[in-house]
């Protein structure tokens, strides 16, 4: 497979529009909203930095990587499935991670056969890791593109809870590019080692947005 396709086959599998749900889920950023954590851009990029370095999305690009590696060992990949879920810190944060996952193995099955997968239930970074690893997409720009649609589709929760407009959400994009690429470049030559994390009020805000009301996001 060229770069170039590579690219393209990342960019559908996660696009906005390919049908997981994403743009249901705020992964806690509503609740830090609501707590007065999260005010405006600045606030927003230290946010989002510290997930993609130290919080939830670290674990996950470690997870992918992992399953990546070990994509035709279905016995493996189910105990990866497994630790994944165990590291998820809340009902809403799992109820994301394996919902997600689930319509990423249904979607992406035009590509990839859904026996490659250790079952329906499987969490999405697992899933991404697999089908990107079955194609032959190597595990550094996969990581990539997953940290970089996370970061995203965490903008576009900004612009609908009216933290940042689209001018302000462009502008943090730009400016966490250099954190998705260094992380991405750490992720692609870590282990279950490596796995860990230190976003306690990233982890707390999820765990309360299961008693926000009203709320706009699943999580």
């Amino acid at each position: 497979m060229s770069d170039a396709t590579a690219l393209l086959r990342l960019m559908s599998w996660l696009s906005p529009v390919f049908p997981i749900g994403g743009f249901a889920y705020s992964a806690g950023l509503e609740q830090a909203v609501h707590a007065g954590h999260v005010i405006e851009s600045t606030s927003l990029s230290d946010w989002i930095n510290v997930q993609l370095t130290q919080g939830a999305q670290w674990n996950d690009a470690v997870i992918l990587v992992e399953a990546h590696r070990c994509k035709d060992d279905r016995g493996q990949l189910a105990e990866l499935s497994s630790l994944c879920k165990a590291l998820c810190v809340g009902q809403e944060r799992l109820n994301e991670t394996v919902g997600q996952g689930t319509s990423f193995v249904q979607a992406v099955s035009h590509w990839v056969e859904p026996g490659h997968f250790p079952g329906r239930a499987t969490p999405l970074p697992v899933a991404v890791g697999v089908a990107a690893g079955i194609d032959g997409i190597a595990p550094r720009l996969t990581v990539g593109a997953y940290l970089h649609a996370f970061v995203s589709n965490q903008l576009q929760c900004a612009i609908r809870l009216s933290v940042v407009g689209q001018d302000g959400a462009a502008k943090a994009l730009a400016g966490l590019e250099i954190s998705v690429e260094q992380t991405a470049e750490r992720a692609a030559r870590s282990t279950l080692e490596d796995l860990g994390g230190a976003a306690f009020i990233a982890d707390i805000a999820s765990m309360n947005h299961e008693i926000l009301q009203p709320r706009l996001f699943l999580s």
